[in-house]
């Protein structure tokens, strides 16, 4: 799996470009044709968050946004824009986003170095400063 160098744009000039995110040519693929298939335009981009929930404390989302917010970290790359807010950037720091497609279905997966359990699921994750972290999870999800 290869992965894509970014461009940064954020409003802290501090990030190194592979701290923040690293996305697939799989998932940039999808992230342009979903655009396609919405009827999209082109330079929208696509906000990465994280939110309180989910099988293990916290879980991913995604969703086109039309408007990003000053406060927000943007990575480009090959013609695809991620949105990251700065409560979530800790949280996605080094992570690798990635499309998979096959026989059981597809989706995005996200590779994240900051959590030390994942759901079953693959949608939901705990870090290490959460409550229960060392803890297993189990995924309620399927």
């Amino acid at each position: 799996m290869s992965t894509m160098t970014p461009d940064i744009i954020a409003a802290s000039p501090n990030l190194a470009e592979s701290a923040l995110l690293s996305v697939t040519p799989a998932a940039v693929a999808r992230i342009k044709s979903l655009k396609v298939e919405k009827g999209l335009a082109e330079e929208l981009g696509l906000r990465v968050f994280v939110a309180g929930g989910g099988c293990s404390g916290m879980q991913y989302g995604m969703a086109f946004d039309p408007n990003p917010q000053e406060s927000d970290h943007l990575v480009r790359l090959d013609g695809v824009t991620l949105i990251v807010d700065p409560v979530s950037l800790p949280y996605l720091m080094g992570a690798n986003i990635d499309f998979v497609d096959n026989m059981m279905g597809g989706g995005f997966r996200i590779d994240n170095p900051n959590a030390v359990s994942t759901c079953g699921c693959g949608h939901s994750f705990r870090t290490s400063g959460e409550a229960g972290a060392s803890e297993g999870g189990s995924c309620g999800c399927h």
